[in-house]
């Protein structure tokens, strides 16, 4: 384990960039799958905790919102945990619904293939 220290911060010491975001990877907690990534705030991750449920901060609107608000769609979260540098986030969660805006479950449905070009040619 070495000598990292391994006591609990709280949401004010977790490393906001510039704009005072922090990214954070959203995980399937049933299947491990990766689910999305989008950014939170304080605020945002403040009312995850407090609802247990995800909020995040839209970087185009410049908003919070909450996820499934209009689809129903929500995440009911399980666990949150911070990197090591404790500047992103990866939080557990039970999908309800889908996960991605275009109706797939994950966020993750497309695949880039290694080997081939910058134009898809070999």
């Amino acid at each position: 384990m070495g000598d990292n220290e391994t006591r609990m911060l709280s949401v004010d010491e977790m490393k906001f960039d510039e704009r005072g975001l922090i990214p954070a990877i959203v995980q399937e907690e049933s299947t491990g799958r990766v689910l999305m990534l989008a950014y939170m705030s304080r605020e945002s991750l403040g009312r995850t905790l407090e609802t247990g449920r995800t909020w995040f901060y839209s970087r185009s609107r410049q908003q919070l919102w909450a996820k499934g608000e209009t689809s129903g769609h929500v995440q009911n979260v399980k666990r949150v945990f911070y990197d090591c540098d404790a500047d992103t986030l990866l939080v557990q969660v039970e999908q309800v619904g889908a996960a991605c805006h275009t109706g797939e479950f994950s966020c993750f449905y497309r695949e880039l293939t290694p080997g081939q070009g910058e134009h898809g040619d070999r």
